[in-house]
């Protein structure tokens, strides 16, 4: 019923659409499953050089310093289970949240299919060009967040001094690393989100530079509010890295809205319609001629 071959126009009824919407969202969740049970199985497998999922997320709560976190006979570093079925329930978790990663492309893919009879042929590729720099975004966004989990957990367990030693919670660990995760990843979508405002006219390249400082400032603000630690390194981390990305979103807005006004001043200069002295192809002027008027004289 979508095919451009036996419907050009593709029109369809509320109930087709609604149809349409439970196949995709189907096809979708299962996609999911499959990639979280990969995330189960790659939790405790490592996959030839790739360490297993679950050594890449205890990684930054192992770098912690020896005498700083607790070891249980001198055995290698491994997380506290406080409660029955808790080591099951957090490898599920990750292993669902892995998965929509590493399956991203096959149910993002559905969302497309189900939005994209819609749209004209140039929305059908800026959808794309977004889905695809947002995806990349999210991405780098998760890696800076990795690498700054460390650094956090330092500063955090230093309190104190030599008077406690670290013995974390495995699920108060995993929840917080993926938060700390899924806020790098979305914060990064800022530049994308700015970028589009400014190309569809929302949100001009004069606003923004306006705006610059206090935008800044509420960048520093919600990166305070938001990073679910308390240390610094996170908060600034995330502060700064939105801050260049932003400054990048207004650089680009500034070319765009350059680009615009000169393609619009080019037109106007091919195509004076305000002009009263140049008539319209096709249309005669009523107004009498000097010589006209000499002869009624």
């Amino acid at each position: 019923m979508r095919s451009r071959r036996h419907n050009p126009d593709g029109t369809m009824s509320l109930r087709d659409h609604l149809y349409e919407l439970r196949y995709r969202i189907g096809l979708a969740i299962l996609f999911i499953l499959f990639g979280g049970v990969f995330g189960f199985i790659w939790f405790q497998t490592n996959l030839g050089p790739v360490p297993s999922l679950g050594k890449l997320l205890t990684g930054p709560y192992c770098a912690l310093p020896a005498d700083q976190r607790v070891s249980f006979n001198g055995s290698e570093c491994r997380l506290l289970q406080t409660k029955p079925f808790e080591a099951f329930l957090i490898q599920f978790k990750v292993g669902i949240a892995a998965g929509m990663v590493v399956t991203s492309p096959l149910w993002l893919y559905q969302i497309w299919k189900f939005i994209t009879p819609g749209l004209y042929d140039r929305e059908r590729k800026f959808a794309l060009t977004f889905v695809l720099f947002a995806s990349a975004l999210f991405a780098a966004g998760a890696v800076v967040a990795y690498l700054v989990v460390p650094q956090g957990l330092k500063v955090l367990v230093s309190f104190g001094g030599d008077q406690f030693a670290t013995a974390l919670a495995a699920n108060d660990y995993v929840s917080f690393v993926l938060v700390l995760l899924l806020i790098f990843g979305v914060s990064f979508e800022l530049p994308l989100v700015v970028i589009m405002l400014n190309w569809i006219g929302v949100l001009p390249y004069r606003n923004l530079a306006k705006w610059r400082r206090g935008i800044i400032f509420a960048l520093f603000v919600f990166a305070a509010f938001a990073t679910p630690g308390t240390d610094p390194i996170s908060m600034v981390s995330l502060a700064a890295a939105m801050t260049v990305l932003f400054e990048l979103a207004v650089q680009v807005s500034r070319v765009h809205d350059k680009r615009k006004a000169r393609r619009q001043a080019t037109e106007f200069a091919e195509h004076p319609e305000d002009d009263p002295s140049v008539p319209s192809p096709g249309v005669t002027s009523s107004a009498p001629t000097s010589q006209e008027l000499d002869d009624v004289t």
